[in-house]
């Protein structure tokens, strides 16, 4: 795989039909993720006047089913047709794949504290789930800022790029963090309370647009490459405010 790169890198960029295949399928991943909280929430409240779960999963036993399962399972199958730099990317691929399709295939228990399932098969589902968001975070974490530097890709303001990656993944983390204290900390009258305002979808909705912010990145999308020329811009600029000015010494 890696021979198969370095021939790649040589060529430019528009030509390279491998290469706009791999772009094409972080763009699906990315783009998928990204519209499934706003279909799920604001245009099924909107649309549909199906008000807000109490956590993304909780939509399987709603009309929007077929979407929320039928976007998993694609971003399943995305990642298994994805292939990575090397063995360890590619299996995390696989990984993601098998997660994401246990996702959709053993739903939550309907209504249902996702630590307290009346069937294996709502466990099932809680275990993909978490699963599932740490090998995203893995990918932004490790893969994808490590293609970056090893120079794998030829990708314009790599800094800023591994900055977003790495950015998302803390996110996710962040947002798994409190999904826990949430699961396993709150007391039943706090938990009840978070439930009224979703708190649970509210940060899952987070996880998943931030490891679509990632996918998106790395799949070269237009308004991606135009909030990283910004992030250069200004992050050259503060350089610039900061630095000492530089005065030239008469010989």
């Amino acid at each position: 795989m890696s021979r198969s790169i370095t021939v790649l890198r040589d060529i430019p960029y528009s030509t390279q039909p491998l290469v706009l295949s791999y772009i094409g399928v972080r763009r699906a991943i990315g783009i998928s993720g990204l519209l499934l909280p706003i279909i799920l929430g604001p245009i099924g409240w909107l649309v549909f006047g199906i008000r807000f779960q109490d956590n993304l999963s909780s939509y399987y036993y709603t009309p929007l089913r077929d979407v929320f399962v039928g976007t998993i399972f694609a971003i399943g199958i995305f990642l298994f047709c994805y292939r990575g730099n090397d063995w360890v990317e590619n299996w995390t691929a696989n990984l993601g794949c098998l997660f994401a399709i246990g996702i959709a295939l053993f739903p939550l228990d309907p209504h249902s504290d996702p630590l307290q399932q009346r069937s294996i098969v709502g466990y099932l589902h809680t275990l993909c789930g978490g699963a599932f968001f740490l090998t995203l975070s893995f990918y932004s974490l490790y893969h994808f800022p490590s293609s970056t530097s090893m120079n794998r890709e030829l990708e314009p303001h790599e800094q800023q790029r591994a900055f977003v990656y790495r950015t998302s993944g803390i996110v996710i983390l962040v947002s798994m963090f409190a999904m826990g204290v949430y699961l396993f900390l709150l007391p039943p009258d706090w938990k009840q309370l978070a439930n009224h305002y979703h708190l649970l979808f509210w940060l899952e909705w987070i996880a998943v647009w931030a490891f679509a912010a990632a996918w998106l990145t790395k799949g070269r999308t237009i308004v991606a490459d135009i909030a990283i020329d910004l992030l250069a811009m200004t992050q050259a600029q503060l350089i610039k405010q900061i630095s000492p000015p530089v005065h030239q010494v008469d010989e």
